[in-house]
């Protein structure tokens, strides 16, 4: 147990800059108080003890502000930052190296006794704050779950969970043409500071698929002026026409 609580103690200071020595964590961090009352719990738990076990769990939310419920399994290094309000269900299984932050829940749908009702963490995942995981899935290994996001399906391995209900972010490969969106979205009056690559949801991907389209047809265009120009065709003020597309109607999609 007390190579556990080394364990913690060192991986808080690893993934916390604010914590500034080994006291400090073990004295003034309810996510490694909370963690060193449900070993004791859990093993209760495990023997048979049920009452003991929920009034030790019961003692450490009164202290800590998290509850964990003693059936819970926790695995090595994690590390509950801040903590207070985090809720962790009887069926939940939590990996190795994962961080979640203040008033998450990871809680169940099913009032069945004996099933699998509440979330698998898998190894490093992370939870931001106030997120919901609900059910008897699994969030895969190295998965993230946004701040106040609502998961009710898997998160496979790698990706990024946002939203309510939750949506799984597909990474942009197309990178080097962020510069030409935003010059785009600039000349149209839509703000592309919310719909960056970091942070590409299904909607921003929409947003993105429509610049993507309109720089592109914007270049085409110039091009086929250029060449009619070159060939002595004038073509005036048509070349002044203004773009048919709505960004207010882009914004209110976002909104």
């Amino acid at each position: 147990m007390f190579s556990r609580l080394r364990e913690d103690l060192a991986s808080v200071r690893e993934r916390d800059p604010a914590a500034r020595s080994t006291w400090e964590v073990l004295t003034c961090y309810p996510g490694v108080h909370a963690l060193f009352f449900h070993r004791i719990a859990h093993a209760a738990w495990k023997r048979g003890l049920y009452w003991p076990a929920r009034f030790i769990s019961h003692i450490s939310r009164f202290l800590s502000g998290i509850e964990i419920h003693p059936g819970a399994v926790i695995g090595r290094r994690v590390f509950i930052d801040h903590g207070m309000g985090v809720v962790i269900g009887e069926t939940a299984e939590v990996g190795d190296d994962c961080t979640i932050y203040q008033a998450v829940t990871l809680g169940g749908t099913s009032l069945y006794r004996g099933t699998k009702r509440h979330p698998t963490l898998g190894k490093g995942v992370v939870v931001g704050a106030g997120a919901k995981v609900l059910g008897g899935f699994t969030v895969g290994d190295g998965a993230r779950i946004g701040s106040n996001a609502v998961v009710v399906k898997p998160v496979p391995a790698g990706t990024t969970a946002i939203g309510n209900p939750a949506r799984i972010i597909d990474p942009d490969r197309n990178g080097n043409r962020d510069e030409a969106r935003e010059k785009k979205a600039e000349q149209m009056g839509f703000s592309a500071y919310g719909v960056t690559r970091a942070m590409d949801d299904p909607l921003a991907k929409a947003l993105h698929g429509l610049l993507d389209h309109a720089v592109e047809t914007d270049r085409r265009l110039q091009i086929l002026i250029e060449r009619l120009e070159k060939a002595g065709i004038q073509l005036g003020d048509t070349v002044d026409t203004q773009d048919a597309f709505d960004p207010q109607r882009l914004s209110r999609m976002v909104d």
